[in-house]
């Protein structure tokens, strides 16, 4: 996968130095521009995958890089022998009554970040700290086999490669349509981008919540 990620960085590099910026249209006030470049009520959204979209792949790319450096990191340690976890009943409800609400959080922002405030890597922290909840309450043996079921290394990584094609097309120019302005479908291209950055941060999450208890015995 490093191959990959190389490549796509080259290729952005290319890219900066080949491509123009156009000069910017000051008659209007710029939150109005980024709305209406964008197709999306909240302007953040548009300036974090569209005006500014060259920070949020790097930004992504650091998040994977600081994943593989914590597997890196404590590869070579000994494997705790004592997970320490919530055992009490009432500590145990309460914990994955608010892993129910932070994950059903997560899933609101992940689906409808480029209208309202918040946007995938809120999503992605909501989904990860629910995961953290239910991996305080569930013994370590349920987690990863659970992880390992459902492939999320492979999601994770699946969900990087297609933020950074996807992302690389929009810098290049094109575009999907906006759709009506307001709309869940809207934006072109925004809500997925959004969507995929709550995948990555919230699998990535889970990764290192595994590492650090298999490790380090508490999170």
């Amino acid at each position: 996968m490093k191959w990959v990620y190389i490549a796509a960085g080259i290729a952005l590099f290319v890219k900066i130095l080949i491509m123009s910026n156009p000069a910017p249209d000051l008659s209007r006030s710029i939150v109005e521009s980024v709305v209406q470049d964008s197709g999306v009520p909240n302007a953040v959204s548009g300036i974090i995958f569209r005006n500014r979209l060259y920070d949020t792949i790097f930004e992504v790319v650091v998040f994977t890089i600081a994943i593989m450096g914590a597997h890196y990191l404590l590869a070579n340690e000994k494997p705790s022998t004592k997970v320490y976890r919530f055992t009490d009943r009432p500590s145990i409800v309460l914990a994955r009554l608010g892993a129910t609400i932070a994950a059903l959080v997560g899933i609101e922002l992940a689906i409808r970040g480029h209208l309202s405030p918040g946007g995938g890597f809120a999503a992605g922290v909501a989904g990860g700290t629910a995961i953290g909840l239910v991996a305080i309450t569930s013994s370590p043996e349920r987690m990863q086999s659970i992880y390992k079921r459902w492939h999320a290394a492979t999601w994770e990584k699946v969900s990087v490669l297609i933020f950074v094609v996807l992302a690389a097309i929009t810098l290049s120019g094109f575009e999907l349509p906006h759709g009506e302005m307001g709309a869940l479908v809207s934006g072109g291209v925004l809500p997925i981008l959004n969507f995929l950055v709550a995948v990555k941060v919230a699998l990535g999450s889970w990764a290192v919540i595994l590492v650090f208890i298999r490790y380090r015995g508490l999170l």
